[in-house]
Order: C-alpha cells, then structure tokens, then sequence
C-alpha cells in the first residue's frame, strides 16, 4: 500500500493576515490548518497541510505571489505519513482555557486543582486548542455547560474530538463525533480513551438525522453555509458555528436564521468568530 505523502506549507502570521490565509486553505482545499506560537521567540506562524497528490508547492508560490505577497517567507516541505503523523508535537505546552479547562499533549505537566485535564495527542487530525476558533468554542461549550444540563452533544467536523470530550468533561452525557476523514475518527476514539470519556466517532461527510441538545461546528465558512439546513435540523437547544472570520457571521447567520435558529451570541477573537445560536421558540 502506498504511504501518503502531505505537502506542509508555513508562513509567518506577519506576513499573511487571517482572511487570505482562509482563503488560500479554502482555495486549495486544506487538510488542516493551524495557528502556531514559537515558545522560545514568541512569533506566530499560520500552518496549513494539503494532499501532495493534489497540491504541489509551485501552486502555492504562484497564488501566494498572485496576491502581491512575499514568496520568500512562505516555507513548503513534503512530510512523510510518519512525519505527517507527529508534525503537531513542535512547540505544544500545556493550555489553560476558560475557567476550567487545561488543555495539554501527553508529555506536558498535569492540569493543576481545579482545572480539568485534557489530555490530547491528535497525530493527523486537527484541534489542539492553540487557534482562536477552537478556543472560542472550548469557551462557549463550557458557559453553556455550567449553565445548563446538556444530555447530548454532536462535535460535526470533530477533527481530534478536543470539543466533544470537552464536552463530556464539563457534564455531557453523551456525545457524538462525526468527521469526513478516517484519521480523525481514529483519533478521536484513541482521545476519548486517554481520557476516559466515552465517546461515539464515524466518519461522514454530513451532519446525523439526529437531535442533539447541544451541536458544534468549527469548520470553514462555505462548509457551514453547506450544511445549513442539516446541521440547523440537529440543534434541539443550541449551535455553535466557527472556524469563519469575523466578517463571514453575518452572512452564517442569515443562512441558520432561515431554518429556525436565532443568534444568541457573537464572540471574537484575532479575526475570528464564534456563533452561538438557540431554536427559536
């Protein structure tokens, strides 16, 4: 069997700002994508993954300078499957989020009283809690959980299952993960039970028939708008939409108003945005 090959891209966040580099992983449809922060110097860098099958570097060069921006900034390097697998482990330390959350790989210290540990080694999925939209949806599934009784949850999109285990840390009784591809569902059950929650992970490309109390999306922007009415047809209670720049909420949410949602809430963070909507009643 032929071993998959990913082709890395990495340029330094100074250099790019966060609407075109959407665009850029939208345009060349990203594996995965992103936002890391050196320990040691402090400087941020966006990182987007693609298929080396589909997208070779020259590609990337050529829109990078289609777009009057710096070439010599962008860094492309093909990864092995086994480089591919274990990429993610630069630069990780432990993560405090919100009020109760400390997110951290394996080889980082345990989360200190009062917070809850999560453990995380996502190998090819995506979700580590570094980029804003994971963050902003770790904040808002966790006020929502403190403040009511949440007995069932989708992560759709779930990538390393960070937000459904969440999820289940925070008192969800049950939670469903569902993902377009097989190493994140792979992931997300070998997560689950590092961190002993019991999780339910398939791959699909689309949202359950189900009806959840709570739903969460953190994928891009015309993904969402895709699955508007599916995805707005699961939320029984509430729905949380990122992974969209700031100035995509308006137009996601005009799209989930149409089929019975209201926006509750709207949070933001380095250009990104969090949607939480309600069924309106």
């Amino acid at each position: 069997m032929q071993e998959s090959k990913c082709l890395e891209c990495r340029i330094p966040a100074e250099c790019m700002d966060e609407q075109t580099f959407s665009g850029l992983c939208e345009r060349f449809d990203a594996l995965g994508h992103a936002h890391e922060i050196d320990v040691e110097s402090g400087l941020s860098s966006h990182v987007a993954w693609f298929d080396a099958a589909r997208v070779s570097a020259p590609d990337l060069y050529d829109h990078v300078m289609a777009l009057g921006l710096d070439t010599e900034r962008l860094q492309c390097r093909i990864l092995e499957e086994q480089d591919w697998a274990t990429s993610w482990q630069k630069n990780w330390q432990a993560l405090p989020i919100g009020r109760r959350l400390w997110i951290r790989p394996s080889f980082c210290e345990p989360a200190p009283s009062g917070r809850l540990d999560i453990v995380l080694d996502p190998g090819m999925a995506f979700g580590t809690g570094t980029h804003p939209t994971t963050r902003l949806c770790l904040e808002a599934i966790e006020s929502l959980c403190s403040s009511h009784r949440t007995n069932n949850m989708l992560d759709m999109g779930a990538g390393s299952g960070i937000l459904a285990i969440a999820a289940l840390k925070l008192g969800a009784s049950r939670a469903d993960a569902v993902d377009m591809a097989s190493e994140a569902v792979d992931a997300c059950r070998a997560n689950a039970l590092i961190n002993g929650v019991r999780l339910n992970a398939w791959q699909h490309d689309k949202p359950p028939a189900g009806r959840y109390d709570l739903v969460v999306a953190n994928i891009l922007a015309n993904p969402l708008l895709d699955m508007a009415e599916s995805l707005s047809a699961c939320a029984d209670g509430t729905l949380i939409l990122s992974g969209l720049l700031q100035e995509q909420g308006n137009a996601i949410c005009q799209a989930y108003e149409k089929h019975g949602l209201r926006r509750s809430e709207m949070h933001e963070l380095d250009g990104w945005a969090c949607l939480v909507l309600t069924r309106k009643k």
